[in-house]
């Protein structure tokens, strides 16, 4: 049985968990505070001493790649890559929507949306466990009409869900801050490592700006 280790700081949460298929073996959460996303390392050697084992039980690595915060989604994949060449594993990145998604029963229709601020979410549509097309940056009209068309019954998930909830009619509104760790081992367990790489998965440019003048250079007046 194939064990192998998921890694999440892409959100509201900086989490681990180590599983033998599809049984966990520990978890451990924190949320995510300030700075949080930077001890995911000595999370993940608090979660290998409670079960036990050494890394070298470790047959691949899962890490959520986004979209997401950009500072914890780098720092995860970061530590994830570096553990797995230390460890010559394969390293599989797995989208926050599609683990979102996973966190839910797939029956029906499911929009996972993380609120990506400025009035937008960042939102994917599934309908029986399957997406029904690519991940997107939506405006908040946009995603409104969008699950708005799914008709009743839809499930709205993510940090987005209650953004993108008002207005409609009785959607089932589920407002997780991180994908449930067993959805996230599922999808690792299922992927392809050639086909899911560990890249991150921008929407939209990071909000940070680069600068305009060189360090020492002479302000510019317009």
């Amino acid at each position: 049985m194939s064990r192998f280790l998921v890694i999440d700081t892409a959100l509201n949460a900086c989490q681990a968990g180590l599983f033998d298929g599809e049984a966990a073996v520990a978890t451990l959460a924190r949320p995510m505070e300030q700075g949080g996303m930077e001890r995911i390392a000595g999370l993940v050697r608090d979660l290998m001493q409670a079960a036990g084992v050494g890394f070298d039980t470790v047959d691949r690595i899962g890490v959520t790649a986004g979209p997401g915060s950009f500072t914890g989604l780098r720092v995860g994949l970061a530590f994830a890559q570096g553990l797995g060449a230390a460890l010559d594993r394969p390293v599989i990145g797995i989208s926050s929507l599609d683990a979102l998604a996973a966190s839910v029963a797939a029956d029906g229709a499911v929009m996972a949306a993380i609120d990506a601020r400025r009035s937008q979410v960042y939102a994917r549509l599934y309908r029986d466990g399957a997406a029904q097309g690519p991940a997107e940056a939506l405006n908040l009209d946009q995603a409104r009409a969008l699950a708005a068309d799914q008709g009743p019954g839809l499930r709205l998930v993510g940090s987005g869900a209650p953004l993108v909830g008002e207005g409609l009619d009785r959607p089932d509104i589920l407002p997780l801050a991180a994908p449930d760790l067993s959805a996230l081992a599922q999808l690792t367990l299922a992927a392809d490592p050639h086909a899911f790489p560990p890249r991150p998965i921008y929407l939209r440019a990071p909000d940070a700006k680069p600068p305009t003048r060189r360090p020492g250079a002479p302000r510019t007046t317009t």
